[in-house]
């Protein structure tokens, strides 16, 4: 099974990462948790290069996140399914549809066309959306930051609305869940659909999707 985790800097995607990676290990099941930009040699040194590097325009910028996110699956991603593990990754095509496609103005069908050729097509069993308003986003990140997360706060609603405006267009995927809520709670929830994901089953509306 492939599973994304999905949101704006700050909405708790690598403490839910952490979470289900000890729920379904503990199932005694192969676990492969990688992140993006990353994961490999090269996408380690693309995610420096576009956090922490100068200022780029916005196609160079989705050109670098799709060829670390090629890299990855050939690498990492399909490997691991390829030999019955669970893959859980923190970002990925729903990322630069949001940031790159609403964002920066490129638009989700460019990109989305883009990144599904670089990846084969290969989309995620689940996607966990993790809402929460931008300015609480903002709120909860540190002092240093990297170079989107420094984007003027307008940018970040505009990557919220795109994640949201994804998760209305398939819901069959994109799971979206409070972010607001206490971790254990959604974790919790978390969870559950990825036991329904386990047994074929579509995603089901709970108190943990209120809005954020």
């Amino acid at each position: 099974m492939f599973i994304t985790l999905e949101g704006l800097d700050g909405s708790g995607k690598s403490t839910q990462l952490h979470l289900l990676r000890e729920a379904l290990a503990a199932d005694g099941r192969e676990i492969v948790a990688t992140r993006e930009p990353g994961g490999t040699e090269l996408g380690e040194l693309v995610r420096t290069l576009v956090l922490e590097g100068p200022d780029m325009t916005a196609w160079p910028e989705a050109l670098l996140y799709a060829a670390a996110r090629a890299q990855l699956v050939a690498e990492v991603v399909r490997p691991a399914l390829a030999r019955g593990a669970v893959v859980i990754s923190d970002r990925y095509i729903d990322s630069s549809l949001a940031y790159q496609g609403v964002g920066r103005g490129l638009g989700v069908e460019q990109v989305l066309e883009l990144n599904l050729a670089v990846v084969g097509g290969l989309l995620p069993d689940r996607t966990f959306l993790l809402l929460v308003a931008a300015t609480e986003a903002d709120a909860r990140q540190g002092a240093h930051r990297d170079r989107i997360e420094r984007e003027h706060l307008s940018f970040h609603q505009l990557v919220d609305d795109g994640f949201r405006q994804l998760a209305a267009a398939y819901p069959e995927r994109i799971v979206a869940l409070n972010g607001s809520l206490p971790p254990a709670e959604l974790a919790a929830a978390i969870l559950a659909e990825v036991r329904r994901a386990e047994q074929g089953l579509p995603p089901a509306s709970g108190a943990a999707r209120a809005d954020a």
